[in-house]
């Protein structure tokens, strides 16, 4: 007999008590049922728009769907097994093989998952577990042509890594690159082989290929702190501070306490800074904050040498373009001291055209061009160069001491006095002796000149009388300069200033 709800209403306390527990369970049950239903639908769904974005190769996209749907139902092996190769694609290789051996426990004879997993594992140089999946999957399929070509890759790899030790525990790390070189062939997701090469390469002083191979190794692993401070302190001896600045708040975000990144982000947080400052600043044609910055990152960096490097090369360029071409030049020989630069080389030659040292300019034009014989920079500064070493043969003796072409004797003396006093070599050392002493020699060529009214006269007349060509005795070119003045050496005059 069904009651209506009137009906059930009218009952007494203890029947109405108990027709109520029964509804109350019903209505559980059916809304249970509807979940159930509700959940199934969600799952497909899931499963359909992971299928589509895998056709558009949005892997990133497919994962997040497949992860719905495996939490949806974590026993279905078909949609783990999808998930798996996700990873594979996305070269997470940790999360497929974790995939592919719940697939296993779910369904042990699904070959497809062993091959995988076996794949994962010969590709991550973990050969005796590639080894034990890829011998099951024979004794189902003795004829499985990939699985027998990849069991057989193995036994000779294993041998290779096995030598590789003995090469790097003897300290013959050129032979040992090779060998790893091709083991990662076989074995590109290797953390250990691709750490082994990377040591390899810093102990052979090839950091730039060292670096490669660490950020491979920061890749597959994810979450090594330590992967990013060697990183960091490899960028950082190669010059690449701000790359350097990159790594190591990687290595802060896992770790913020960590003890070697720490102390370590402090210091290279002040040398990045300083030297993008001066960049920005030499972008800008602010050369006076350019050099102040570069000055400021070498006060917190005096002992790595590319370090030095990198700042001494925004000195050399800002120096010259501040028209300070002996402070230039001093900055770009250390530059060049610590490596042969292009790009140094043609700033170094600019500040020596700033300097009217013209051979010296084409010397280091012609050295860049043989770094890099297309640098459109070093041929035009090389062309340039030379023009200006023919436009300067005939000198300008009233624009050397700066007086007027109607300067009186008296004014030419006081001139060169001063000039003479301002440009002594005595007073200079390393390059800007070597200015000084060009200008030097200009000054008492110009005095010379200036002070004997017959020679005063020709070089009025467009002739210069100290022209080696002219038969006048005067200067030669490599020769010694002040011999017409006196004996010995060319700078020992003594001056007397009031």
């Amino acid at each position: 007999m069904v009651l209506s709800l009137p009906e059930l209403l009218l009952l007494g306390g203890g029947e109405r008590k108990l027709t109520a527990c029964v509804l109350l369970l019903l209505l559980e049950l059916f809304l249970e049922g509807a979940e159930v239903e509700a959940s199934s639908a969600d799952i497909e769904n899931h499963l359909e728009l992971g299928k589509r974005f895998l056709a558009n190769n949005q892997l990133s996209d497919a994962l997040t769907h497949y992860h719905a749907a495996v939490e949806g139902d974590p026993s279905n092996y078909l949609t783990l097994f999808k998930r798996g190769t996700i990873y594979l694609a996305l070269a997470k290789t940790r999360f497929a093989i974790q995939d592919f051996s719940q697939v296993l426990e779910l369904k042990p004879d699904f070959t497809a998952a062993r091959i995988q997993r076996g794949t994962v594992y010969m590709k991550s140089g973990e050969f005796t577990e590639a080894a034990q999946d890829f011998e099951y999957v024979l004794q189902l399929e003795p004829y499985n042509e990939v699985v027998i070509e990849s069991q057989s890759r193995l036994p000779p790899a294993h041998e290779q890594w096995e030598i590789v030790q003995e090469l790097m525990d003897q300290g013959d790390y050129r032979n040992a690159i090779p060998l790893l070189t091709q083991l990662l062939e076989i074995a590109p997701w290797s953390i250990r082989f691709r750490q082994a090469r990377s040591d390899a390469y810093i102990l052979t002083d090839d950091l730039l290929s060292a670096i490669s191979d660490l950020r491979s190794v920061n890749r597959l692993s994810q979450d090594s702190t330590d992967g990013y401070y060697q990183l960091a302190k490899l960028l950082y001896r190669v010059g690449h501070a701000t790359n350097a600045l990159k790594e190591i708040r990687e290595c802060l975000r896992l770790d913020p306490e960590h003890k070697d990144c720490f102390p370590f982000y402090k210091r290279l947080r002040k040398v990045e800074k300083s030297l993008t400052s001066a960049e920005q600043s030499r972008d800008e044609k602010q050369y006076e904050q350019c050099i102040t910055s570069a000055l400021t990152a070498l006060k917190h960096e005096n002992d790595e040498p590319m370090i030095i490097f990198e700042a001494k090369r925004l000195l050399c360029t800002c120096y010259t373009r501040d028209e300070q071409y002996t402070k230039a030049l001093s900055h770009c020989k250390d530059a060049l001291v610590i490596l042969r630069d292009a790009q140094v080389y043609c700033d170094r030659g600019d500040a020596y055209i700033g300097a009217e040292m013209y051979d010296d300019a084409i010397h280091d034009f012609q050295e860049a061009l043989n770094i890099d014989e297309n640098l459109q920079r070093a041929k035009e500064g090389l062309d340039r160069a030379k023009k200006q070493q023919k436009r300067a043969e005939r000198r300008d003796y009233y624009a050397i001491l700066g007086v007027k072409r109607d300067a009186s004797k008296q004014e030419i003396h006081k001139a060169y006095r001063k000039a003479a006093q301002k440009w002594h070599p005595d007073n200079f050392q390393g390059d800007e002796k070597k200015v000084a002493e060009k200008k030097f020699i200009d000054i008492a060529a110009a005095k010379e000149v200036l002070t004997d009214p017959e020679k005063r006269r020709q070089f009025d007349n467009g002739q210069d009388p100290l022209d080696p060509e002219g038969q006048q005795g005067g200067f030669q070119h490599g020769g010694q300069p002040f011999a017409h003045f006196h004996h010995g050496s060319p700078f020992q005059f003594k001056f007397h200033f009031n």
